[in-house]
């Protein structure tokens, strides 16, 4: 789909800027030229004044030696850099560059995560950006003390929901939509694609492989919902638990066996422990079921590891990249000539998530002082934009999804469904922004 890229967005806004600037100045008739000339001598010292040319600094919290989220973290650093440098390499913002001020978070403590967020405020950051933290709540309340923007890809409705209720307090927090449309969401997909007559189920049972973590817990949850008001068209099977660090998917794979269900979610949401399940269901899998790996598969290292395993599973994200329109295009080609990837091995979610983040604050200093946290928080609030991720609409903190909320990419971020196909990620939904058709995978032929 047409998307305009964020960074032209900010470079028509300083450009825009400087000629209100330089035509306030240049006066308008005789007598405001002469009321010009008549002024002190001090007032066109002030008037003179340089320009701010001090850098604008954003904090990034970001996992570098936690035992979890380095990869999707390092992504989001990526396309946070990539944004950096583009919008540095046009001139700044107002002349001003934008710098980054990174630090190491463990992102599974509130003590970490509390830590780590203080030391950025404490150096006086005008932003924080993060791909996330598996607490939001201890990171979501040192930012709104702060009060300076927190640009956020949590995922998480929990947090929302805190926010929701004191939108006063919590006004500064701007994020991604809910992760319970990984499982709500889920279910659409399955119906429309059922409704296309590109895959026929072999029974309308869905097994969940559930995580341990409350972001798991609520994605299961909206599945078992979804499923119950479909009115039939799916039934629920068996919810099995698992925990993270789970190496050896037998007892998993034997269940699964004995119920051959038509659906597999496996919800759980680190890459590496994935692309192990997809080496053990390849080599034994359920014959004709669908398997949906929630959105782990976005992080480089599934299909490393997985490698031709990988081949038919499908995923999906609330924040994803798309490969359709020239704007798409034109992001990935950049994002891997500064990175040295490619479409199989660049992240899926937070580089795109990122770059957004930071042009979407670019935009907001080119029209109100990054040292006033309340004006751009009001600005980022009231003046929605188009990014890679899709249209970027923070007026009640968490923007939009595409198609669980709006009904079009032009009213929200689109909510993107992948499958594997000959070694890489391929979108297949929507419809309307798809590289390629579902296929069935080699153990559904």
């Amino acid at each position: 789909m047409n998307r305009t890229r964020l960074i032209g967005a900010v470079g028509a806004v300083a450009a825009l800027a400087l000629t209100i600037s330089a035509c306030s100045s240049s006066g308008s008739g005789d007598a405001a030229g002469s009321a010009a000339a008549d002024q002190p001598a001090a007032a066109s010292s002030a008037a003179a004044a340089p320009a701010n040319t001090d850098p604008i600094v954003i904090g990034l919290p970001i996992a570098q030696s936690g035992p979890a989220g380095i990869a999707d973290h390092a992504d989001c650093l990526n396309g946070a850099t990539l944004a950096k440098d583009e919008i540095n390499a046009a001139g700044g913002v107002n002349g001003r560059p934008i710098e980054f001020s990174v630090t190491d978070l463990d992102i599974l403590t509130p003590e970490g995560i509390t830590a780590g967020f203080q030391k950025l405020t404490g150096e006086g950051v005008s932003a924080i950006v993060s791909p996330f933290v598996i607490i939001p709540p201890a990171a979501l309340e040192v930012a709104a003390t702060y009060g300076a923007p927190y640009m956020s890809g949590d995922t998480n409705i929990d947090v929302q929901t805190i926010r929701a209720q004191d939108p006063a307090k919590y006004g500064n927090y701007f994020v991604d939509p809910p992760e319970t449309y990984y499982g709500s969401g889920f279910i659409k997909f399955l119906t429309a694609l059922a409704d296309s007559g590109s895959w026929t189920p072999k029974n309308n049972t869905v097994d969940i492989i559930r995580g341990d973590t409350a972001y798991n817990q609520n994605i299961a949850q909206a599945t078992i919902d979804a499923i119950e008001a479909s009115g039939g068209a799916w039934q629920l099977g068996e919810v099995i638990d698992i925990t993270a660090g789970t190496k050896d998917w037998s007892p998993v794979l034997q269940k699964l066996a004995a119920n051959d269900p038509g659906v597999i979610m496996v919800d759980h949401w680190i890459g590496a422990e994935l692309a192990s399940f997809s080496q053990q269901f390849a080599a034994d899998p359920v014959p004709g079921s669908l398997v949906y790996l929630q959105y782990g598969p976005s992080q480089p290292e599934y299909l490393d590891i997985a490698g031709k395993s990988a081949e038919g599973f499908v995923w999906g994200t609330v924040i994803g990249t798309g490969n359709t329109s020239a704007e798409d295009k034109a992001f990935r080609e950049a994002y891997h000539a500064a990175t040295g990837t490619d479409d199989v091995t660049m992240g899926m979610v937070y580089p795109a998530w990122c770059y957004d983040m930071v042009n979407v604050l670019a935009n907001a200093w080119a029209n109100a002082d990054p040292a006033d946290f309340a004006a751009v928080n009001q600005f980022i609030a009231a003046n929605p934009i188009q990014g890679v991720t899709g249209f970027l609409n923070f007026a009640n903190g968490v923007t939009p999804s595409y198609p669980n909320d709006v009904a079009s990419a032009g009213e929200g971020v689109t909510h993107y469904f992948y499958q594997v196909q000959n070694g890489r990620h391929t979108v297949i939904e929507p419809a309307d922004d798809a590289e390629a058709p579902f296929v069935p995978a080699p153990w559904m032929k």
